[in-house]
Parts: structure tokens; sequence; C-alpha cells
């Protein structure tokens, strides 16, 4: 067991927010070595750098523990590694400590770096690789997620609208694509005002619909490609795996390290149950916690 004060000379904690980031420097044995804040601008994590480098004496033995490194501390992730330091993720606050201390950026980042001092190196979350296929894979399946979206509420839309208005079509049950299609190819007719505007509403929504289904097949041609071109590529020849859930369980698997265990992935997942016992009664619940895109990837 080697805990991360016997591996790093200092911690650096960083809060991050959509203008400004708010830096804290400890040594490695806790004491605060000084706190700043920076604009989240190219030129202003250059300035937190060459501030950080000065307070550490450039020394590369030094953490970088960044508050979402999946959002507003993407950039700054990316450029500290680049410069040669180590980065980790933050652990998730928690609130009765922080309810404890009080909530201020400055208090934040300097808890952010504390919190590493006596955590085990194992125990580290380092970010997930923004390399190219990966970050690719990461833009286009949210986007399609997106569009699927999309599609659903536009669907329910003209579903709804078809069954308020008499426009011809049984919309009783789940309009299929070939009705959908149809709708979209209708033209206005001489009928009453409401209806006319119905019937132009359903045209509307149907050609969407069909807009969003063609690009949603051409997102999904472009994840397959990317992901056969991935590590993930040995999914796609597992039983009931395809291109979509395989690109998911690549994007949380990252890279070789991020998940140390089948049961570490578990968790990850949100698939794992938690224990609920109480006195002689033995009990598990639910896990409602962790990646729930890649939980709902494990049941699609």
């Amino acid at each position: 067991m080697t805990i991360i004060s016997h591996l790093y000379a200092f911690v650096v904690g960083v809060d991050t927010h959509a203008k400004n980031h708010v830096y804290s420097v400890l040594t490695k044995s806790g004491e605060h070595v000084d706190t700043a804040t920076f604009p989240t601008t190219k030129a202003g994590i250059k300035r937190a750098l060459t501030w950080a480098g000065r307070r550490t004496g450039g020394d590369l033995e030094t953490l970088w523990v960044i508050e979402g490194i999946g959002t507003y501390g993407a950039i700054l992730a990316d450029h500290v590694a680049e410069a040669g330091y180590t980065v980790a993720e933050a652990a998730s606050m928690n609130a009765r400590d922080r309810h404890a201390t009080g909530k201020d950026d400055r208090i934040d980042a300097r808890r952010i770096a504390g919190a590493v001092l006596s955590m085990d190196e194992s125990r580290l979350r380092f970010p997930r690789q923004a390399d190219g296929p990966r970050q690719g894979l990461r833009i286009l399946v949210k986007a399609r997620e997106s569009m699927t979206r999309e599609k659903t509420r536009t669907i329910n839309a003209l579903t709804a609208l078809l069954r308020g208005q008499d426009l011809g079509v049984d919309a009783r049950r789940k309009l299929s694509m070939v009705t959908i299609q149809t709708v979209a190819k209708w033209r206005i007719r001489d009928e009453s005002v409401a209806l006319t505007e119905a019937r132009r509403e359903a045209i509307r929504l149907a050609k969407r619909v069909v807009e969003l289904d063609a690009e949603i097949k051409d997102y999904a041609a472009r994840i397959e490609a990317l992901v056969k071109d991935s590590p993930g590529a040995a999914l796609l020849a597992e039983p009931g795996i395809g291109p979509i859930t395989a690109a998911v369980f690549y994007l949380a698997w990252s890279h070789h390290g991020r998940v140390r265990s089948e049961a570490a992935f578990a968790k990850l997942a949100g698939v794992c149950p938690i224990p609920a016992s109480s006195g002689n009664v033995v009990r598990f619940r639910l896990n409602r916690s962790g990646d729930r895109r890649l939980n709902s990837a494990l049941y699609m």
C-alpha cells in the first residue's frame, strides 16, 4: 500500500468553473502553500501552470487533482498532462463535511487537494484518455443520444396530433416509419382551418422524424467505423454486442489501468448490489449510482 503523500511532494487541487478556476497547493504533509484564481482561457491556464510551478519549485512530482474533468476541467486537464504532470479526477465531496466547514471556492480547492493525501494510489481516478478515436466516439454517441431523444419526442407529438385530429390516419397504435414517411409526403388540402393547420403541423413533424431517422443511421455507421478502429473492436465479436453498446463500453473503460477489476467495472456501471443489512436481516438493494449510460447499455 502506497499513499499519495509518499509519492508526490505537492498536490494541487482545482475547483473548476465556467469563467475561473481556483487552485490550491499543498505540500505532502498537508501544509497550505498558496491559493489563487485564474481565468479559464488559454492564457489563464498558462498563468496558472507558471504560478503552480513557482510554488512547487518546478517539481514534476506534483499531483494535480481536478474537479469536473469531463466538463469544466477538461481543457485544463489536457494542458496539465501536456506539461508533464500526473492528473487525477477529484473525488465527490462529502456533504456532511461541506456543511461543517462551509461552501467557498478557495475552501473547496484546498479540500480537493487534501482529500487525496492519505489515499492509496490504487484508489486514484485517472481521467479518460482524449485520444482521437475515443474523443470522436464520445462526441458521436452523445449526439446520437440527443437525436434519438428528439426523435422520440417528435413521434410522440405527431401521435398525439393524429389522435386528436381526424386526418385519416389510425394512430391507436404505435406509428410505423412507413406511416410517418407517408404523412411527410402529404400535401395541404382545401379543408377547414383547424384541419389545414393540423395537417401542416403533422407534415412538419413527420419530415423531422424522417430527417432524424436518417441522421441516426448515419451516426450509427460512423460509430461502427470508429469502434472497429479502436481497442473496443474485440467487443463486436461477443454475442449480443453491437456497435453502439461496444462504443459505450469502450468509452467507460477508456484505457488500460482506469478500471482495476471486474468488481470495479460493476461499481462503475452501477450494477453491484449495495449491502442494506440490519441485525439478523441480510439483504441488498439495487445500486442506482454509477455511469447510467453504461448501465443502460448493459441491459439493451
